[in-house]
């Protein structure tokens, strides 16, 4: 029986109906929280990861960027976990959905580009056309530059979806071929599934280092907006 290729990227259902939203939602279970003044191993090792990566994106931030800090920690954490949880066997990553990655990219951006045009509208709409520009490309700049702010929301779920996609291919496709070459091959489905083991521990880097692209890409939106 030939499985095919996607059947992981498709999303499950629970009584004939989609099971996104609790798996979205599962990621939340696994963080660990406290209401005590003293806090345990596990929330103090969660802050000092939180508090290095905080400071490094809001470093640059004025006063009014500063206020996004809960959002963007709460975002790069959402996406690594999630992401995470999907290199486990059987399971389902949402992140390799566009239209989930999409639904979190526009209203972000969207959000970054509504905070210029409220508290920074001449600079935001300056951006649009650069100095000194001759008469004649005014209304092709404009175009272009208009264009290039609308794709951005684009360019971020692309770029964590095909990141992603392509990288739980690559491992349904090599863990494949392992199993087609126990029964030939002993030796090379041996050194297969090293290399298996090896793609394993890259796409757990592009995990974390996709989740913080995105949140980065964002608070760089939010950069040049406040």
């Amino acid at each position: 029986m030939n499985e095919n290729l996607f059947t992981p990227f498709t999303t499950p259902t629970i009584l004939n109906q989609p099971a996104t939203i609790p798996i979205i939602l599962f990621p939340m279970l696994l963080i660990p929280t406290s209401k005590h003044l003293i806090n345990n191993r596990l929330i103090t090792i969660q802050h000092n990861l939180i508090q290095p990566i905080l400071k490094q994106m809001m470093i640059t931030h004025n006063a009014k960027g500063q206020t996004w800090s809960l959002m963007l920690v709460s975002l790069i954490i959402f996406i690594a976990m999630t992401n995470l949880l999907g290199l486990l066997p059987h399971s389902f990553t949402p992140t390799t959905q566009l239209s989930m990655n999409l639904a979190m990219a526009i209203p972000l951006w969207a959000g970054t580009v509504i905070t210029g045009l409220r508290f920074k509208t001449k600079n935001s709409l300056a951006h649009l056309l650069p100095q000194g520009t001759p008469t004649l490309l005014i209304p092709m700049l404009v175009l272009i530059e208009t264009t290039s702010l609308l794709i951005q929301p684009m360019a971020l779920a692309v770029r964590l979806t095909a990141n992603i996609t392509a990288g739980h291919l690559l491992m349904h496709l090599i863990g494949s071929t392992v199993l087609a070459l126990l029964t030939i091959n002993l030796p090379v489905a041996l050194l297969t599934y090293t290399l298996l083991m090896l793609l394993t521990i890259l796409e757990i880097a592009v995990a974390l280092i996709q989740a913080y692209v995105f949140t980065l890409l964002v608070s760089l939106y939010l950069h040049n907006n406040t």
